[in-house]
């Protein structure tokens, strides 16, 4: 089966902590003290390639300063200004070309539907498996001026998130989220038309992402967020976004962060209170919501700002993220769907734009 992970901050982790996806999980592990700031380490290409999986969406993500909590590290990727951001937000685009250019000839920089078929026949000859890499950047800041968009694109970004926490372009979720779009994110959503970017939701307002559905064109997806149907707040996606969402033949990510699963689950609370079935009821509720399972993948968030400690019981790493698959059986699902939400939706989303 070929499997799809919408949502890994590779990058940022690269950069902020040292660790080298080249590597596996447990020599990171090794190499890292038990109260790591982000948690045990979860994800590296050993593992990913191990669970089957082809293609990752890497992110660009940098913190506004003052968004840093202790639990945060260093900060050395947080950003003051336009000008930091773009800094910070260009060396993570580098890294990846420098991953995929340099460092591993069995990575691949996904940008068009060349890259895209080289990746998924690689994953049929019976020889090494190629992973691509998808660059999703999340929060805007980077791109200083929605003009700017056109170097991105040049060099390897594929789809953009405007907010992450509130930033220049749209309100994000997590400050009561009572705005929407800015003239500049009007403005950016302009040329990401031009350029058919997938417009990414997760993190943005409620308001900011209907109006931005409103106005842009173009693919949309919501990377890796969960239903606020059985997880309150605004983090989540409400049914009328993921109805939204789905009119625009979008996709959503589900992410394994046990506190976007299980209502009240706070970080550090025991890790055994969440399970696959949680997983399973985020699934189940896009696809009952909307009829069908064609607007659901895996988007894990696995090395999103927590560890081991804090996905899934059933968890370990990323090498598990096969037993969804088993879980979605044993629940009655087919094997069409299964391998739609396994990886098979996010590939017909990178086609839309691809072919377009």
């Amino acid at each position: 089966m070929f499997i799809v992970d919408a949502h890994l901050d590779i990058a940022y982790n690269a950069l902020e902590f040292g660790r080298d996806p080249l590597l596996s999980v447990e020599q990171i592990r090794a190499m890292e003290t038990d109260d790591h700031p982000h948690g045990r380490a979860t994800v590296a290409f050993p593992q990913l390639r191990e669970a089957g999986v082809g293609l990752i969406f890497g992110t660009i993500f940098v913190m506004p300063q003052a968004a840093i909590r202790p639990s945060d590290g260093q900060g050395r990727l947080s950003y003051h200004d336009a000008q930091g951001a773009y800094r910070h937000g260009m060396a993570q685009l580098d890294f990846y070309r420098r991953l995929t250019d340099i460092e591993d000839n069995n990575l691949r920089l996904v940008t068009d539907q060349l890259s895209l078929d080289e990746v998924l026949a690689s994953s049929q000859n019976g020889g090494q498996p190629l992973l691509g890499i998808v660059v999703l950047m999340e929060g805007a800041d980077p791109i200083r001026q929605p003009e700017e968009l056109e170097m991105w694109v040049e060099r390897g970004l594929r789809a953009v998130g405007l907010a992450w926490d509130d930033t220049r372009y749209a309100a994000g979720a997590w400050r009561g989220a009572r705005h929407g779009l800015t003239k500049e994110g009007r403005a950016m959503l302009e040329v990401m038309n031009e350029f058919k970017l997938i417009l990414d939701l997760t993190h943005m307002s409620e308001k900011a992402s209907l109006e931005a559905l409103d106005q842009y064109e173009g693919p949309v997806m919501a990377s890796h967020s969960n239903s606020r149907a059985l997880v309150p707040g605004e983090r989540q996606l409400s049914d009328i976004q993921i109805r939204a969402l789905g009119d625009r033949d979008g996709v959503i990510g589900t992410a394994l962060a046990n506190g976007f699963l299980r209502a009240g689950h706070r970080k550090g609370d025991r890790k055994e209170l969440v399970t696959l079935d949680h997983v399973l009821a985020h699934i189940d509720h896009v696809c009952q919501l909307l009829g069908d399972a064609r607007h659901v993948g895996i988007g894990s968030d696995m090395d999103g700002g927590f560890g081991v400690d804090d996905i899934p019981a059933e968890f370990d790493s990323a090498v598990d993220l096969p037993r969804i698959a088993t879980r979605l059986k044993d629940a009655g699902y087919g094997e069409a769907d299964i391998a739609q939400i396994m990886g098979g939706n996010w590939l017909n989303l990178l086609r839309s734009i691809f072919n377009g």
